[in-house]
């Protein structure tokens, strides 16, 4: 099976200019992508189940691997939610699949946004992890906005295994995610 195109870019390429950069002795040292998780929250789940179909249907093209159903683990009455309805969907990517999800998200779904200008860099979680909220799944080719009935906000988080923001926003960098410049706004 062929290696995933940003995988092989990291390996030759953006690994070794990490490790000079930051002035790491050691191979794991260096930063690397651990896993991307995708949350959609559906609280219109509870009136029509239908949704959770259509938005199961449309995080499985994204990612090519089905979600897991998230469930409510305690009722609120405020809500309108009972313990066990579904409330939204999940799915964690590793290995190819999450390289080649990241590939697909930085060169094809990123420059389809909106009015885009780059991505905020205060989205780091302070341990390395990166965390960005989408308004609409529109921006992915492999969504039909025919059988869509509604733009649907998501959650992608990159975890990696660096230690500091400043590690991860420089090998996210390196593998193509467009920052904001610090002079834009």
């Amino acid at each position: 099976m062929n290696q995933a195109r940003l995988k092989e870019f990291y390996q030759k390429n953006a690994a070794e200019k990490l490790k000079k950069h930051f002035n790491f002795k050691n191979v794991h040292q260096v930063p690397k992508l651990d896993k991307v998780v995708i949350n959609v929250g559906l609280s219109e789940a509870k009136e029509n189940i239908k949704v959770l179909d259509i938005a199961i249907a449309e995080i499985s093209a994204i990612t090519g691997q089905k979600p897991l159903i998230c469930r409510a683990k305690h009722s609120v009455s405020n809500f309108k939610i009972r313990e066990g309805m579904p409330i939204g969907i999940k799915v964690t990517l590793r290995n190819t699949i999450m390289y080649e999800f990241l590939d697909r998200f930085i060169n094809i779904a990123i420059p389809r946004i909106r009015d885009f200008r780059g991505i905020e860099t205060n989205r780091f979680d302070g341990k390395g992890n990166f965390n960005l909220g989408l308004k609409e799944q529109y921006i992915f080719p492999e969504v039909n906005v025919e059988h869509s009935d509604k733009p649907r906000g998501m959650n992608i988080t990159i975890v990696t295994t660096a230690k500091e923001d400043e590690h991860a926003k420089k090998l996210l960098e390196l593998l193509g995610m467009p920052f904001r410049k610090r002079g834009d706004k």
